[in-house]
This record gives C-alpha cells, sequence and structure tokens, in this order.
C-alpha cells in the first residue's frame, strides 16, 4: 500500500473545494442572468406601451384649458355676470428639484404666506404627482414676469391661461347670482362632487349653484413639448374646452336698481314678483358681500369680515329669514274669516284692546266700532284677535297652509327655508303640549309662533289678489331650459308649486278693495299713495320681543319691532307684488312702505313709457313703398 504524504493530501481537498465553489458560483451566474433576462423581458417587451407613455409625459406636458361659464344676463338680454381672461399659476412637482427649499422664494415672489403654500401641498399629497397644483388664481404682470425670470431656479412653477367671474360691483344682486369658488375638502368628499377634480371651480350659491351644470361647460386640454427646463418648444394638439350656455333670468335690470337703491342703508330683504307667472323681477338682501372676492383666492380678512358681521351678509333673506310677519297676515286672517263666513258680521268695538283669557291684548289705537271694510285699513289688532278667537287655530293654519305658509315656494335657489305655521298638531309634533286656546290670539296678528320668509309673504298675499291663484316663483325661464334640467330642478328644489285655492268674488273684492284703502286717506299706508296709480297693499309690524304690560311697543336697537310691507299693483290681479323686510326697522308703515311704492312707482312708469312708445310706433304713418332699384346695364347678369 502506497502512504501519500500529508501535504499532498491537504493539497488534493483544497483543489476539490475550490471546484465546489467554483460550481455554486456558477450557478448564481446564471441564475442573476435569467433574473436579468427577464427583468429586460419585462421592460421591453411586456411594459413597452407603458414606459414609452412614460418617457413620452417627461417631453409632453398636458396644460388644462378651462371652459369659459357662461354669461348671465336680465330678461331683456343685458349682461349681470360676465367673463374675463386671466393668468393662474400651478406647481408641477415632478419638476421641482427641491420643492421645500423652494418655498420661500415662490412665496415672496407671488405674495403668498408660506403656511398657505405648505397647506396647499398638503392638501394635494395624495395626488398623483404628475397633476398640477393649483397655487394662484389670477396672478398680476408682476408675478408673472417673476415666473419667466425664474424659470430655470423654479421649473415647477406654470401659468396657465384661464377665464375669471366678473360680477357686478358692490354686490349688485349677488344673492340671487350666488359666486364660483373652488372645491374644498369637504366638496370633494361630498358624493355630490363625484366626478369633479381638486382645483375644480363651481358654483356655490345663487344662480351658480343651482344652474352650475348648465354654466360650466366643459374643460379642454393641450398637449405641450417641453424641454428638461419645463420651457414650452411646441404644440402637439389640443382638446377644445366647450364653453358653458349663457342663462337669462326673468330678473328686470331696471327694477332691480330700483330695488337696490331703495334697500341702501337697510338691513333685511325685498323681493319683486310677477304673480301672473311667478317670474322674479328684482331681489335684494342686506347687508350684502362681493361675489368678485370668492371669484379667486379669498382672503381671510374679507371671510373675518363676513362671518363675524352680526346682519349675516351671506344669509339671503328673501328666502332664509324666518320672521313673525305681523299685520301682513292679516290678509289672510281676513281671507279665512270670509271664506268661513264669519268675517262679514263682525262688528268689534276697539277700546284700545281686549281681555281674552283673562290677558288683555294691546291694540295701537282706540278704533271704536270696526268692521271687516275697516279692519284691513286700520289694521286694527282688536278685530283680529277676535277673529283669531273665533276662527280656532287650526282653522287659520289650515288657510295659511293653502296659500303656501309653512312649507318652501319651490324657487330654483338653494337652501329655501320652510316656515313655521302653528296649530295643535305641530305643537304636539315639536313641543309634545297641547295648544291653549290663548295662544291663537297673538297668531291672529302674525306674531306667536308664525313664521314666514319674504318670498312665501310675496306669493301668498299675490295669489290672494290673483283671485286664488299661486305660482310657483322662479328666476329661470322655465321653456328655456332643456327638459330634462328642468325636471331635475323641479326634483332638487321642491315646494308647493302652482295652486289655485277657491276665493268667492264678493270676498277677492272685499279684501283687495281693503287693500287698496290701506293707501288711501286714513288708512296705515296713507303716506305712501301714489297718485294716478291702482297701488294696494298691507303694512307690518312685528314685535321682537313680547310684551304684556298693555301696551305694545316697538323697543329699540335688537329689540326694535322688523317692518313689514306687501304692496301691489293694480289692486286686482296685479301685475307686480313687492314685499320688504327691514329688520329693527320699527314701524311699517314708515320704514317698509316707503321702499315698495318706490320699486313699484319704477315698475309702472317703465311699463307706461312702453306702451307710449307702442302707441307712438302705430300712430306714425307707414313709410312708402321703395321703387325697385334701377340696375346699371352693365352691372346685369347675362343669361345664358
Amino acid at each position: 500500500m502506497e502512504l501519500i504524504p500529508q501535504s499532498e493530501r491537504h493539497t488534493d481537498r483544497g483543489e476539490k473545494v475550490a471546484a465546489g465553489k467554483l460550481h455554486a458560483t456558477q450557478y448564481i451566474v446564471v441564475l442573476v442572468l435569467a433574473v436579468l433576462a427577464a427583468g429586460m423581458w419585462r421592460l421591453q417587451v411586456l411594459g413597452v406601451d407603458n414606459y414609452r407613455l412614460l418617457a413620452e409625459a417627461n417631453r409632453v406636458r398636458k396644460q388644462p384649458v378651462t371652459a369659459p361659464r357662461g354669461k348671465i344676463f336680465d330678461r331683456e338680454g343685458r349682461i349681470l355676470v360676465d367673463n374675463y381672461p386671466s393668468v393662474s399659476c400651478s406647481l408641477l412637482r415632478e419638476q421641482a428639484k427641491d420643492l421645500t427649499a423652494d418655498i420661500p422664494l415662490i412665496a415672496r415672489g407671488l405674495d403668498l404666506p408660506v403656511d398657505q403654500i405648505e397647506a396647499t401641498l398638503h392638501r394635494y399629497a395624495s395626488s398623483p404627482k404628475y397633476q398640477p397644483i393649483p397655487l394662484k388664481q389670477d396672478i398680476t404682470p408682476d408675478e408673472q414676469a417673476f415666473i419667466e425670470a425664474h424659470r430655470n431656479e423654479l421649473p415647477e412653477l406654470e401659468t396657465f391661461d384661464d377665464q375669471r367671474r366678473l360680477y357686478p360691483r358692490d354686490g349688485f344682486a349677488a344673492h340671487l347670482i350666488g359666486y364660483v369658488g373652488e372645491l374644498s375638502t369637504e366638496d370633494l368628499n361630498s358624493t355630490k362632487f363625484d366626478f369633479y377634480e381638486p382645483g375644480d371651480v363651481v358654483g356655490k350659491s345663487g344662480i351658480e349653484e343651482t344652474y352650475d351644470e348648465l354654466l360650466r361647460g366643459k374643460d379642454g386640454s393641450r398637449d405641450v413639448i417641453v424641454d428638461s427646463h419645463g420651457r414650452e418648444v411646441g404644440q402637439l394638439g389640443q382638446q377644445v374646452a366647450v364653453p358653458g350656455k349663457d342663462l337669462r333670468l326673468t330678473i328686470d335690470l331696471d327694477v332691480q336698481r330700483a330695488a337696490e337703491l331703495a334697500m341702501e342703508g337697510h338691513t333685511g330683504a325685498l323681493v319683486a314678483m310677477d304673480p301672473h307667472t311667478g317670474e322674479i323681477l328684482a331681489m335684494v338682501s342686506r347687508p350684502t358681500y362681493d361675489p368678485n372676492q370668492f371669484s379667486v383666492r379669498l382672503t381671510k380678512d374679507y371671510w373675518s369680515q363676513i362671518v363675524n358681521n352680526p346682519d349675516h351678509p351671506m344669509m339671503n333673506k328673501t328666502i332664509q329669514a324666518q320672521l313673525a310677519p305681523g299685520s301682513t297676515f292679516k290678509i289672510i286672517m281676513s281671507l279665512a274669516g270670509l271664506e268661513e263666513g264669519v268675517a262679514q258680521s263682525m262688528h268689534v268695538m276697539c277700546n284700545g284692546g281686549a281681555t281674552f283669557y283673562g290677558h288683555f291684548f294691546a291694540c295701537d289705537k282706540h278704533h271704536g266700532m270696526v268692521d271687516i271694510d275697516h279692519a284691513i285699513p286700520w289694521s286694527c289688532d282688536t278685530f283680529y284677535y277676535t277673529l283669531a278667537n273665533k276662527l280656532g287655530i287650526d282653522t287659520i293654519a289650515r288657510y295659511a297652509t293653502e296659500v303656501g305658509l309653512s312649507q318652501k315656494t319651490g324657487i330654483d335657489l338653494p337652501d329655501e327655508a320652510s316656515g313655521t305655521m302653528p296649530s295643535t298638531a305641530w305643537k304636539m309634533k315639536t313641543q309634545h303640549d297641547k295648544w291653549y286656546a290663548g295662544e291663537t290670539i297673538s297668531v291672529g296678528i302674525g306674531q306667536g309662533a308664525v313664521q314666514v320668509t319674504p318670498i312665501q309673504l310675496a306669493r301668498a298675499l299675490g295669489g290672494i289678489a290673483s283671485g286664488g291663484v299661486l305660482k310657483r316663483p322662479h328666476v329661470v325661464f322655465p321653456d328655456e331650459l332643456p327638459p330634462e334640467m328642468l325636471s331635475a330642478i323641479q326634483a332638487t328644489y321642491p315646494g308647493s308649486g302652482d295652486r289655485v285655492i277657491p276665493i268667492t268674488p264678493e270676498n277677492w273684492e272685499t279684501i283687495t278693495d281693503a287693500m287698496a284703502a290701506t293707501l288711501g286717506p286714513g288708512g296705515t299706508g296713507a303716506a305712501v299713495h301714489l297718485e294716478g296709480i291702482d297701488f294696494a297693499g298691507k303694512t307690518g309690524t312685528a314685535e321682537v320681543v313680547s310684551h304684556s304690560a298693555g301696551a305694545k311697543s316697538l323697543g329699540t336697537g335688537n329689540e326694535r319691532a322688523n317692518a313689514w310691507f306687501v304692496g301691489m299693483a293694480p289692486r286686482r290681479n296685479p301685475d307686480i307684488v313687492v314685499t320688504v323686510l327691514c329688520e329693527h326697522g320699527g314701524w311699517g308703515a314708515e320704514a317698509a312702505a316707503p321702499l315698495v311704492a318706490q320699486v313699484i312707482n319704477a315698475f309702472v312708469n317703465k311699463q307706461r313709457k312702453k306702451e307710449d312708445n307702442l302707441l307712438r310706433v302705430a300712430d306714425q304713418p307707414k313709410p312708402e313703398q321703395p321703387k325697385p332699384a334701377q340696375v346699371s346695364p352693365e352691372l346685369t347678369p347675362t343669361r345664358e
């Protein structure tokens, strides 16, 4: 047996171990190559389309093209809301080298607080990085120059042309028209905006909100070629933006101007309506706000000024203020009393008030013997206390509900209030208590738990003066809307709709003649009588704080009574009805009635001018028919 030296045996084992490692390494190399080959296959074959798009995105940028919103006109085609060209700035995160470091420079150049930019970035943190972030709207020429001058340092800033809303100055018709604004985080979480994207501008109130789908149109885009610095060097194509549809309102610009002037310096609301059709001719709420402040990014100072105003400038008081109607409610009381056959035979002695259920209810004056013909023009509380006691709360509530109180009118504006009309069922449902007969007495003069909106009162009294025909109020002509949109609007803003309530001709004449007498000698509105105009109406003074000491009181400051007046022309089948509410204005005859008279006077004078112009045209002799023109022989065509 041959013995192998120890040193040689050690060398053989080392060679054998090295060979094993070599084989293992070969297998690993083959596996890595296989993985790399599979990756290359996936990248170059399976994912070629996807990565081609990503590569294309690095040199092609999609720029949004905002569709101009439809313009808004008055009933005669005069423009109320227009658009103006603007430039906005967006931020492209994928172009930024160090966005955090760039924020201070961006803030200085665009005159924005650093915390506002940071808040904007935080809001869009979850959105795709390639999505532009709206940074500032309606930038100035100096800010545009800053962006161009810092194109290399701040490639993430991009400008694009835009269209901005241009509203009338000084808050003219602001509550009616509304405003537009960028969608908030809360909006985007609502199912109503499922198909919208961050940065979209939509109608936020008024007409702008109700008819946003019609007005907003469809945005387009431009595919532009950019270099490594983000500069545009060419264009590939574009998707043309589709402008929004124009909208014609029922508003009469001349009547609206008269209403705005009348309400200047007052707090409250004014609404004018055509009772024949339900068309709103004017709508004013005071105090107002500037919607132009909302069409670009709203400043904190202006928003703070608005929300801290105790008179609620953002509230459209024509459809949202719910207050006791005072003596204007006596027209509805008169309707109930006459139709029930009670008021015709009533003769009530007014000695400055009367006692019911152990409590004395005051009247403004000692009217003496009062019947229905004098109760309305004199506005005798004692008469209506007595009438309310005879009718009972449920009969009163039935007639008030028939003329549309305690329910929305269905006007095509957002957030309409429904008001309140008490009854035995209402009190049991809301307060879990029975109705006491003594509570009915105050209801008879429009106090107590009765709450109405100005639009409800205009529709109710205009409907009574029209013989019981009540129309649904609206601010856009229904026949000018697509049928599917009209159905959607009426479903979105439900109300009592058009209706007819039975009123006997005798009772209709009694009420309308009495309302005309209100503005005649001895009536509560005699001071605003309009010479040559068949002007009728009803004053109302609604106490804000209950006074149980016997005599009525107007109060002072925020406890001062609210002043109401509802007026119409002519007295029967009126062409216009106007309701005015002056909050804490005192007597309705002194504070509210003159404002209604101004609007009705402007309306009637305009109508008369139109009629005069038509008569002049009709009286003018017809012009002679022109003789056929003599054609020059050189210009006469030759027949082949």
